[in-house]
């Protein structure tokens, strides 16, 4: 079956997508809930559909086989999954049959915005780059998970003045469900200054995606570029990451780049050349015979 990349269903109420007027609404942002089942009313029939990069954060309630592609990773759900996305990270679902329930909801940070109490939803570990955003989850959660959702569409439909605000705490609760399902990491030592300054050029490699547009280009391409970003020698930075990672500046940047260009490839029509002048290649060989030294193919042959 064809790929859905974030997919647009029928609606299971109305959205709120509503910017403030003094006086008249407290309602910011946008939020809406859809019905998988509904989804796959016309799945056969709806062309595959391109990553949408606006800023919505979305959560699926999954139950079905099929598979969740993100970045350049892919997670086999065998029957009931949450999954976590971001614009951060392109993403798509690729249902095997047409046998799928659940629910999912998109909304904009703006949305939590009144209620987040200082909650940063790009912080929060369900919408890392580098986690796995897809936790399998048992049947007496998914009943409890599903609960939240069918009140989530019940309140979007209903003339409740304050529904935003309940809309508001139904998805908190829903995101903190989340996170508790999560594994619970190990707790880390505090960092020395080597770790941090791994951490802060992580921060900022990760800050250079994803790329929006053939004409946005890469700010930083060099070691030189970052070590200068973070007022060390280019020698004591690469020196950090070789300890910490095992990698140098170059390979570590050159590997993000690499995914970058893998997932632009995979999920964009952008030309090779417009993907290469992107990622500040001075042409389109240059880009070619890196990407074959990282991945073992040129760009067409991964396309394909």
């Amino acid at each position: 079956m064809e790929a859905l990349y974030d997919a647009v269903a029928p609606v299971v109420g109305g959205a709120a997508d509503v910017l403030p007027v003094a006086g008249q609404t407290r309602e910011v942002g946008h939020f809406n809930v859809f019905n998988v089942a509904d989804l796959m009313l016309d799945y056969r029939s709806r062309p595959p559909m391109t990553f949408d990069r606006r800023t919505f954060y979305k959560i699926s309630l999954m139950r079905g086989r099929s598979r969740v592609e993100y970045a350049d990773q892919a997670v086999e759900v065998a029957g009931q999954a949450l999954w976590f996305a971001s614009h951060r990270v392109p993403y798509r679902w690729v249902p095997y049959d047409l046998d799928q329930t659940g629910y999912f909801c998109v909304f904009t940070n703006e949305f939590l915005g009144p209620v987040n109490g200082g909650l940063v939803l790009q912080e929060l570990p369900v919408f890392q780059p580098g986690g796995c955003p897809v936790v399998a989850v048992s049947d007496a959660d998914y009943a409890a998970l599903e609960a939240i959702f069918e009140k989530m569409a019940r309140e979007l439909g209903a003339g409740y003045a304050y529904k935003y605000d309940l809309l508001r705490a139904y998805l908190l609760e829903l995101i903190h469900a989340g996170q508790k399902l999560q594994p619970v990491p190990i707790p880390a030592p505090a960092p020395n200054a080597s770790v941090r300054l791994a951490t802060s050029f992580a921060d900022l490699l990760e800050r250079q995606f994803p790329l929006e547009t053939p004409q946005q280009q890469l700010r930083l391409r060099t070691a030189a570029d970052y070590a200068g970003q973070l007022a060390v020698h280019v020698n004591h930075l690469n020196r950090v990451l070789k300890d910490t990672t095992g990698l140098t500046t170059t390979a570590l940047i050159g590997s993000r780049a690499a995914q970058e260009a893998k997932m632009l490839l995979k999920q964009t029509n952008w030309t090779v050349s417009e993907i290469a002048d992107s990622l500040g290649f001075a042409d389109v060989a240059h880009f070619c015979n890196f990407f074959k030294r990282q991945t073992g193919l040129v760009p067409g042959a991964f396309r394909e």
